[in-house]
């Protein structure tokens, strides 16, 4: 992180890590049994992944780009199976680079209730473009509510409790407003966040953003 004043920081962040992809194509039901696209199976296939972003902001507000995966990589790809030559070339699964772009901002209500506006914008190539549109209130410094929108997509609704300025509980319910919405009832996600370098000083709203 790089201050350049007491309340405006510019911060970077990398990371590092890897897929195993195993597939296992007997417990397929092949009708057709001669296929050669089936005959060996896909055995701890190694993907690396790496990412980066950049993140400024200030007390009252913030702004960050990242890529959470730079490597454009090939799940599977049957042109790399020995012995099965250049034949077929079908990809199970590929990952293309990804960029996200998101904003918030803070206003104050009054001094006890604190409004956040925010978005979060998604792009890869290939794939149509993703815009979620966010509110969430912050009562007395440790309750938060609120919901999201995600474009032709989803809505969301949330709730947290700031138990300390280091321990965070939430719950979010997300539900589909595409006809998936047939298929699935929707997710429930439960979060704990503990900050472990809490600095001891006074901040006017404990990690809202």
């Amino acid at each position: 992180t790089i201050p350049f004043s007491r309340d405006r920081n510019l911060a970077f962040g990398i990371k590092g890590g890897g897929q195993l992809l195993n597939i296992d194509f007997t417990s397929l039901n092949n009708f057709g049994s001669n296929d050669m696209l089936f005959v060996e199976n896909i055995d701890n296939k190694f993907a690396p992944q790496v990412g980066a972003g950049a993140f400024y902001y200030t007390s009252k507000w913030y702004a960050g780009l990242s890529v959470p995966n730079i490597l454009e990589t090939e799940h599977f790809d049957r042109s790399t199976i020995s012995g099965l030559g250049e034949v077929n070339s079908s990809e199970l699964a590929k990952e293309r680079i990804n960029f996200y772009a998101m904003a918030g901002y803070l206003y104050d209500v009054t001094p006890d209730i604190t409004l956040k506006p925010s978005f979060l914008f998604k792009w890869v190539l290939g794939a149509p473009l993703q815009l979620d549109v966010n509110a969430s209130v912050l009562f007395y410094n440790k309750f938060i509510l609120g919901a999201s929108y995600r474009w032709s997509a989803a809505l969301t609704g949330m709730a947290g409790f700031q138990v300390t300025n280091q321990l965070l509980l939430g719950v979010a319910y997300d539900r589909e407003t595409t006809e998936l919405v047939q298929f699935n009832t929707g997710s429930l996600e439960f979060l704990l966040r503990y900050e472990l370098f809490n600095k001891k000083r006074k901040i006017a709203h404990p990690r809202f953003f």
